[in-house]
């Protein structure tokens, strides 16, 4: 019943107060050395203002933590002993939410969430990155998500997440930009029982009567973009058999003989299968990968992570 009640005072002591960090010092330090003297010595105090700290420390939790006698030493009350413990949890405390403040304002403490499509993991562009990054801040907590560019762009503007890995585009959300870190050839996905499979190259116009599976067809910009150069780099116009929401789902049906897909080299290493991959011959197109992330950035972290990002692999401006 004692203790609650010591407990119940250290709680409103510490609201009351907003935490009076000195109080809980110079207490500490006389409850430690049992010596008025020796605690004014330790803390580089006069023992008065020493004393006066204790004092009101006492009144403002209305109870007595010291025995003072002038005929015996400095002891502990029943509510010094169990306030003594809580003070010391609270300084601890404290101490910690300074040190994990002043880190966070030099960007090594915090939580960055990172958006990823599927190729930065394939490519192992996201890995690099946090591994990169975790050299430095290891205190810095990284929630990665997946999810497809249109709409990491829109959480970027929303503040669901801090940076995200993304195919470029030409235009922004306003406030965000992105730089390209990773440029990757396109490859041809098949089947393993397509005719086509059979050679070590396939040509453009070898593709022309091919019913196509194609990423994230719905957006302007993008695969079905990539698709079309395709044809016209073969005189053909693409046959858009299916229409799917990301690489891995063109990839599986690709697999399976439901059509064929275009997708980065990267994706080799996704291991689906039944599916081949073959180089165009004919047709250089390139895609790429880019850090995006918003132009007015306040966390100390996020800007560490894509100042990091951006030296690390020498990126371009898209």
């Amino acid at each position: 019943m004692i203790q609650m009640k010591i407990c119940n005072l250290c709680s409103a002591f510490l609201i009351k107060t907003m935490i009076d960090v000195r109080q809980l010092q110079c207490f500490l330090a006389v409850a430690e050395e049992l010596h008025f003297a020796k605690a004014a010595d330790r803390l580089g105090l006069a023992q008065s203002g020493l004393s006066t700290q204790i004092q009101r420390l006492e009144q403002d939790l209305g109870v007595t933590l010291l025995n003072r006698n002038k005929r015996k030493p400095v002891s502990l009350t029943d509510a010094g002993r169990l306030f003594q413990a809580e003070a010391v949890a609270a300084l601890r405390h404290i101490e910690r939410a300074d040190q994990v403040g002043r880190l966070a304002a030099r960007g090594l403490a915090g939580v960055i969430r990172v958006g990823y499509v599927a190729s930065g993991v394939s490519s192992g562009l996201l890995s690099r990155l946090l591994s990169e990054f975790r050299k430095s801040h290891e205190m810095v907590r990284l929630e990665i998500v997946p999810m497809e560019t249109p709409r990491q762009l829109e959480a970027l503007g929303d503040g669901q997440i801090d940076v995200g890995i993304v195919r470029p585009r030409r235009l922004y959300p306003a406030g965000v930009i992105s730089k390209v870190l990773q440029t990757e050839r396109l490859l041809a996905a098949m089947a393993e029982s397509h005719p086509l499979a059979r050679r070590a190259t396939v040509s453009a116009r070898a593709l022309a009567d091919q019913s196509f599976i194609v990423p994230q067809f719905a957006e302007e910009e993008g695969f079905g973009s990539a698709l079309s150069a395709l044809g016209k780099a073969g005189g053909f116009t693409p046959h858009l058999e299916y229409r799917v929401q990301d690489f891995i789902s063109a990839i599986c049906l690709a697999s399976a003989g439901y059509g064929m897909a275009i997708v980065p080299e990267s994706m080799q290493n996704f291991s689906q299968p039944g599916v081949i991959y073959r180089p165009i011959s004919d047709f250089r197109l390139s895609v790429n990968l880019a850090l995006a992330y918003r132009r007015r950035e306040v966390s100390p972290a996020v800007r560490a992570f894509v100042k990091l990002g951006t030296e690390t692999f020498k990126v371009s401006a898209s």
